[in-house]
């Protein structure tokens, strides 16, 4: 994007400061100023010339002697140039003044060239007659300037005075790199914008107003649009009695700054408001346009289509096309037809303003490999608001530039405009995001300039509609980040446990879960979360189980991979077969990886992530070996004290008889047991599998990595040994809870030491041997401690049918 820089001050006429100030005050200010160029570069002692008197060279039949008055003094300068006559007013260098470059408009020295007074051929010259290259410009710029000879203005001047400033030289072109979401400063009413906010300075956009006839623009032409998913909007004006010739020169100049060549009136009218407003324009000649009637459609495969640059193009159903009652005249967004160009003869002309889907644009435009500027524009998505007002600038100018007469009345065809974006002020929010102290007052100062409405009442902030890129909390604290100014924030820490370089607490139990596994011989796997809704009969899962109701992936890359899953156990057993069946006899792996459980279906919001550790292992090993894995686990995350087992886990991919489920008090955090001998064989795993799977989420509120200090026992510890016989159906948790419940402060530890089932022992039941050690922090116990302590434990245990062996 290139500005000329007196165009952004013509709407912040306060504007005053040098130019490597303004770009590095915009830079800071968010607008990327890639750079900028003087046109004046190395344009010295140049003034009006005025000839007053011209004669043959006596020795050069191709040279002139020019009398040139510059104001002070007339001087003598010899030149060649043949399009010179006595009266003519030109850009005349003084001796010891500078010029660009050459006349045949090659490359600029980096110094330029000076000049010097001389003789030529034995005449004398003080100075140069300028051609416009020889200032460092060019004919699209200077249209008027001759092809091979000096600049004579055409408007007029004062000998002596500053003919660079008479050119309008004096004038600075800066590049911007302007990001695809600030779709706004793609204008130079958006660039001018941010330029007043940054220098505090007052916007002054230009006063629209458009004076139309007493006619009714419905009686000229009426608009369709059959396809509004690819243009919300197209509005339609009419001007008529159009008089074509070139546009006044300062809207040539600032068209030639911004690299557009000025052509006439009516087309620099349209590339001038697609520059100022950052609206792309089309004009139609009306008479080509059959039965006065507008369509935008798509168009249909196979169609050819001839634009404005004489090229045929091949379109297909994907492109949008602007039509008329019979054909059509324009590739939306990007060209209009040679069928419809205005030409010379033109009576009424046809403007359009639309809003088209930016990412149809830009794949229309890149399959018919034609890139314009209006298409570089619409592929990034424009404001619907600014169409009404870029065409209506466009008519007020041909109101006043006398380029014809406006047809009264605007045909404006839309889908409903979405309301403005709203978003809450939370200033002290704001502060602390930022890390700085900026009043409430100073930030709506900056939202004023800004134009965000605040509304008092609510405590919203309303983001004008040409901001599309304001959408949440952060935007707005990033605009009063940036014209507070980036340089004034202070150095903070962020906050959180990561300012102290430590990993979240979630992590640090993940963490703890990956040590634990791994020093128990577990190597990492890694799974699919896609899967086949296969994996569910594989498992035996019920059809009626939630776990069937999966998220299914819209665009899957098979049905091996189109639901996410809803269960760990696919991905590990997988893993395990993979390794079964190259014939690895021990092995075991573990995964920390999500599950995804859908809060509703059809889905309408994000499902719910669990993170899942999943252990599984064949070969050496047992049920308990498994227990006792995930038992080391807990402890070490401090959860060793309420985990219990409940039996009846009443997992179908699981051994009846070898299930259980894990529990923390009264909340179940998982469960483990022997992989069902039909799962395994689905596997083809012939072999016994073990696996536990832990929640990860119920886990957490349970954990803690707070450990107290306790010091060496100083009192002796008194053991006793208790051997039962216990039906068969009471477990060895049911015993240990008994224990802990009534063994009292003076219980230290228990530990399960025999378990015996046969001839000796009747039938149901079997023997249970357990050592109970007790010890007092404060004291040595006595006798009667430790008999009162087990008199409780024993008849608690009696109560649940068991019996003491003798």
């Amino acid at each position: 994007m290139n500005t000329p820089l007196s165009w952004i001050k013509a709407y912040v006429p306060e504007l005053a400061c040098e130019d490597r100030e303004y770009c590095d005050a915009m830079t800071l200010s968010g607008t990327k100023v890639e750079g900028f160029e003087r046109l004046d570069k190395n344009l010295e002692k140049i003034v009006v010339g005025h000839i007053e008197k011209i004669e043959r060279h006596p020795d050069a039949d191709k040279l002139i002697i020019c009398q040139v008055n510059v104001g002070t003094e007339t001087v003598q300068i010899v030149t060649g140039a043949q399009n010179l006559k006595e009266g003519d007013y030109v850009p005349t260098v003084l001796d010891g003044g500078k010029v660009a470059g050459g006349h045949d408009g090659g490359p600029l020295p980096e110094n330029g060239i000076k000049i010097k007074a001389g003789k030529l051929r034995g005449i004398e010259s003080c100075g140069m007659m300028c051609a416009i290259e020889e200032l460092g410009s060019n004919r699209d710029m200077y249209p008027e300037a001759p092809e091979d000879g000096v600049y004579v203005f055409q408007k007029p001047v004062t000998p002596g005075e500053d003919a660079v400033e008479a050119l309008g030289l004096h004038d600075t072109v800066v590049e911007y790199e302007v990001t695809s979401n600030r779709v706004d400063c793609y204008s130079i009413l958006g660039i001018a914008r941010e330029a007043a906010a940054t220098f505090k300075k007052p916007f002054v956009p230009p006063v629209v107003e458009v004076k139309g006839n007493d006619e009714d623009v419905n009686n000229y032409i009426s608009v369709e649009i059959k396809d509004r998913d690819l243009c919300t909007r197209f509005c339609a004006r009419v001007c008529k009695n159009i008089k074509i010739a070139p546009s006044p020169e300062w809207m040539q100049r600032r068209l030639a700054a911004c690299g557009i060549r000025p052509i006439n009136n009516l087309v620099d009218i349209t590339n001038y408001v697609m520059m100022e407003y950052g609206q792309p324009m089309h004009a139609y000649d009306l008479k080509n346009v059959s039965g006065n009637k507008i369509i935008v459609r798509r168009a249909k495969d196979g169609d050819e289509f001839q634009t404005l640059d004489g090229q045929v193009r091949k379109l297909d159903s994907e492109m949008l096309m602007i039509c008329d009652a019979e054909k059509e005249i324009g590739l939306a967004g990007i060209m209009g037809g040679e069928n419809s160009k205005i030409t010379d003869d033109v009576q009424t002309v046809l403007f359009e303003a639309a809003t088209f889907n930016g990412a149809n644009i830009r794949k229309s435009s890149k399959r018919v490999g034609l890139r314009t500027d209006a298409s570089g524009i619409f592929e990034k998505g424009l404001d619907p608001r600014n169409a009404e007002a870029a065409i209506n600038r466009a008519c007020q100018l041909i109101g006043e530039l006398g380029c014809g007469e406006v047809v009264g009345g605007i045909v404006d065809v839309k889908e409903p405009l979405k309301e403005l974006k709203q978003i809450k002020f939370e200033p002290e929010r704001i502060n602390k995001f930022l890390g700085t102290e900026i009043s409430k007052e100073e930030m709506l100062q900056i939202f004023g300039r800004l134009e965000l409405a605040y509304d008092e009442g609510t405590g919203m902030i309303t983001a004008p509609s040409f901001r599309q890129d304001i959408e949440c909390f952060a935007d707005i604290a990033e605009e009063v980040a940036r014209f507070y100014g980036y340089d004034k924030i202070p150095t903070t820490l962020p906050n959180g446990e990561a300012t102290t370089g430590k990993l979240s607490f979630k992590l640090r139990v993940e963490e703890k879960a990956r040590d634990i596994a791994e020093y128990c011989g577990f190597s990492q796997g890694m799974c699919y979360s896609f899967e086949s809704p296969k994996v569910f009969d594989k498992l035996l899962i019920p059809a009626d189980s939630p776990l069937r109701q999966a998220v299914t992936i819209a665009n899957p890359l098979g049905e091996d991979f189109s639901i996410m899953r809803t269960i760990s156990l696919n991905g590990i057993l997988t893993s395990l077969a993979s390794n079964y069946n190259r014939r690895n006899k021990n092995v075991r792996l573990y995964e920390l990886g999500n599950i995804y459980i859908p809060k509703s279906l059809p889905v309408d919001d994000y499902p719910d992530e669990r993170m899942q550790f999943t252990l599984g292992m064949y070969g050496e090993g047992d049920f308990f070996t498994m227990k006792g894995v995930i038992e080391e686990f807990f402890e070490s995350i401090g959860m060793n004290k309420k985990i219990s087992y409940d039996p009846k886990a009443e997992k179908m991919f699981l051994h009846p008889g070898r299930q259980a489920l894990i529990q923390y008090g009264n909340k179940v955090i998982g469960y483990l047991g022997e992989v069902h001998p039909e799962v395994a064989d689905h596997y083809d795993i012939d072999t016994k599998v073990y696996i536990a799977v832990l929640d990860m989420p119920e886990i957490l509120p349970f954990a803690s990595f707070d450990r107290k200090y306790e010091g060496i026992a100083k009192y002796p510890a008194v053991s006793r040994d208790i051997s039962m016989v216990v039906p068969k159906n009471i477990l060895a948790g049911d015993i240990e809870r008994v224990i802990e419940q009534r063994g009292g402060k003076i219980l230290e530890e228990y530990q399960l030491f025999d378990i015996y089932e046969g001839s000796q022992i009747k039938s149901g039941y079997k023997s249970v041997a357990y050592s109970i050690t007790f010890r007092a922090k404060d004291r040595t116990l006595e006798e009667s401690d430790v008999s009162g302590a087990m008199k409780k434990i024993l008849n608690g245990l009696e109560g649940l049918g068991i019996e003491l062996r003798a």
